[in-house]
């Protein structure tokens, strides 16, 4: 779990990379936008599942606090892990076999995400 946590870590202290001019969209914040999906998915799962932290919620404020977006952008990322959250808040109401396999598919989902973002994106 450490290693799943540095590399989300890494992803978002890169998320403060410099954007382009708002007209243009940047070319990592896609992944950025999923990476958010992916932590509001994983805050609602691994809660459900007995985690009983705001690890990954954190983890979307700092992501949030690094990257200091425009406000439409910052309302892209809060609607981004509301989705996740919420898509699973309505499908779970008890940790499950299928809930545990989601939650394992989300965290390499974040890993690669976070290592694609570092990669070809940091300085």
């Amino acid at each position: 779990m450490r290693r799943h946590s540095a590399l989300f870590a890494a992803a978002i202290a890169l998320a403060g990379l410099t954007a382009p001019s708002p007209a243009a969209e940047a070319p990592f914040q896609p992944r950025l936008l999923r990476l958010a999906e992916v932590l509001g998915s994983l805050h609602y799962l691994r809660n459900l599942c007995g985690e009983e932290s705001t690890q990954w919620r954190d983890q979307m404020q700092k992501l949030i606090e690094a990257e200091n977006p425009a406000a439409e952008l910052k309302a892209r990322y809060v609607a981004s892990f509301n989705r996740g959250y919420r898509s699973y808040e309505g499908t779970y109401v008890k940790c499950t076999a299928s809930a545990t396999e989601a939650i394992a598919r989300f965290m390499k989902e974040g890993e690669e995400l976070s290592r694609d973002i570092a990669v070809r994106y940091g300085n």
